[in-house]
C-alpha cells in the first residue's frame, strides 16, 4: 500500500496501519530532527511525539493529499513548538555541536570533510539548515518545501540560495 492509502486507513480508524507508517518514516524523521537539534535524545522524543500527534490528529489528513508533505509539515510544527517551549525556560542554552552524531550519507570520500561539513551545517540558522536538509537529503522539491513551510516556491529558492552561500562561507572558515 502507498503511504497515502495507509494514512487514509488510519484516518478512518484502522490504527494498525500506523505501525507501517512508523516503520517507513521514523528513521527519516529521526534524522531530520537530529539535524535540527543535534541532540539524539531530543530527536527520539520528537519522533515519538510526532507519531502520537499523527494518531491524535489523523482526522485532519485530507484524503488524496501527499502524505510525505503532510508528515513533514507536522514534524516541523512539533520542532518549532518544542523550540518555543524551550525559549520560555529560564535556562535556555544552545547546545554545542555533538561530536558523536554520525552523518548518514555514504558517498563522501573522506571522513574529515564530512565532519567539517556537518560542523558547518550546525552553525547555520535552523531555518536554513531545515531547507537544505529537506532539499538535499530528503530530496524534496522547492515546491514541496514551500507547502510544508507555508511559503512560496520563489521564497524557498531564495532561502536555499542564501543557506548554501552561508554554508560555503562557514565551511571555508572552518578549514
Amino acid at each position: 500500500m502507498t503511504d497515502e492509502q495507509l494514512m487514509e486507513c488510519v484516518a478512518k480508524g484502522d490504527l494498525d496501519k500506523a505501525s507501517t507508517l512508523f516503520e517507513r518514516y521514523s528513521p527519516t524523521l529521526h534524522n531530520f530532527f537530529t539535524k535540527l537539534t543535534y541532540d539524539r535524545s531530543a530527536s527520539e522524543d520528537l519522533t515519538q511525539n510526532l507519531f502520537v500527534r499523527l494518531l491524535k490528529y489523523r482526522h485532519t489528513y485530507r484524503i488524496g493529499a501527499n502524505f510525505r508533505s503532510w508528515i513533514f509539515q507536522m514534524a516541523r510544527n512539533i520542532f518549532y513548538d518544542q523550540a518555543q517551549e524551550k525559549r520560555k525556560m529560564p535556562t535556555d542554552e544552545i547546545k554545542e555541536y555533538d561530536q558523536n552524531i554520525v552523518f548518514e550519507q555514504q558517498n563522501w570520500e573522506q571522513k574529515e570533510e564530512l565532519e567539517l561539513l556537518d560542523k558547518a551545517l550546525a552553525k547555520l540558522p535552523t531555518d536554513q539548515r531545515e531547507i537544505l536538509w529537506l532539499n538535499r537529503y530528503e530530496n524534496m522539491t522547492y515546491s514541496e518545501i514551500a507547502k510544508i513551510t507555508d511559503s512560496t516556491e520563489s521564497a524557498i529558492k531564495m532561502k536555499a540560495h542564501r543557506a548554501l552561500k552561508n554554508l560555503k562561507e562557514i565551511y571555508f572558515k572552518l578549514m
